[in-house]
């Protein structure tokens, strides 16, 4: 759908959680956008799987056919070349049990990540930041220096892979020096999993955001594994920094959605979660584009 004549000098930023599965509703929130004709935005910035959907929309693949991919061709095992997210019932348990440890203790994380490094490349064709449709940035956390970075140069495929690598699950992105490993790249939501400020830094005064990410008490009988305690450890870590967060945007979409972060086989449920999201709150989202908040 065309844009929409009476917002078409507005300059804005969007800003994208992060949140694993549950990112998958951001493809929802651009479609419905789209769909409406609401401007695109001046800027995007994404963290985490924030940073995959943010990141291929400002390379610009729309909306449309970002929805088309996900729904028909996107099956996340098909990129990963661990085979224990493959397996179901018992016996995929005995692998997967096995084959975690083995790669704990061997490697960087479980799965390599080069998979999901080569659909990206595939997805941007192999743009830099200089050459996307529109301005993008995405944060990663460099776990030799301790710093977070903002990615803004380079490419963007490298970029995206490094801000959704979640320790221990995935492998951080190795940047290389003379030979010798300078940093080690891991999800960008460690520093900060919905980076307003970035948006700021740049010069954006008006900023609309999606968090996709909902904490939320569990039963201690779920937290059962090693990977249970990582990553739950994470997402206390993550909450309370959100809860710390100086940065707010003028208008903040929430998704209400509960399912788990690594269920990616709810696509269309997610998707629509977004859609919803933006029936949900019209009025205001109008009310942001017209300049009146």
């Amino acid at each position: 759908m065309k844009q929409n004549k009476k917002y078409r000098k507005l300059k804005w930023a969007l800003v994208l959680s992060g949140g694993g599965a549950k990112g998958l509703a951001h493809v929802g929130i651009l479609k419905a956008f789209a769909d409406r004709g609401f401007p695109e935005p001046s800027l995007v910035v994404g963290t985490s799987m924030g940073a995959i959907v943010g990141g291929l929309y400002a390379c610009g693949i729309s909306p449309a056919e970002l929805t088309r991919f996900v729904l028909e061709e996107f099956d996340i095992t098909a990129y990963l070349d661990s085979f224990v997210f493959k397996l179901n019932g018992p016996v995929g348990k005995v692998f997967q049990t096995g084959q975690m440890l083995g790669n704990f203790a061997t490697r960087r994380g479980v799965d390599s990540g080069q998979g999901i490094l080569k659909l990206f490349e595939v997805l941007t064709q192999g743009k830099t930041f200089a050459e996307t449709k529109i301005p993008f940035r995405c944060n990663a956390v460099d776990l030799v220096s301790g710093k977070e970075l903002v990615f803004s140069s380079g490419s963007v495929a490298r970029a995206i892979r490094a801000s959704m690598s979640f320790p221990a699950f995935f492998e951080p992105l190795v940047e290389e020096k003379e030979g010798l490993v300078s940093q080690c790249l891991v999800d960008g939501g460690l520093a900060d999993n919905m980076p307003v400020y970035i948006a700021r830094d740049v010069g954006f005064r008006r900023v609309l955001a999606v968090d996709v990410y909902h904490f939320k008490t569990v039963l201690a009988s779920d937290l059962k594994t090693g990977p249970h305690i990582v990553y739950r450890a994470i997402e206390v870590a993550i909450n309370t920094m959100e809860r710390k967060r100086s940065a707010p945007a003028d208008l903040t979409l929430y998704t209400a959605d509960q399912a788990s972060p690594f269920n990616f086989f709810r696509k269309k449920e997610l998707i629509e979660v977004g859609e919803q999201a933006v029936r949900e709150r019209e009025p205001q989202i109008q009310a942001f584009f017209s300049g009146r908040q």
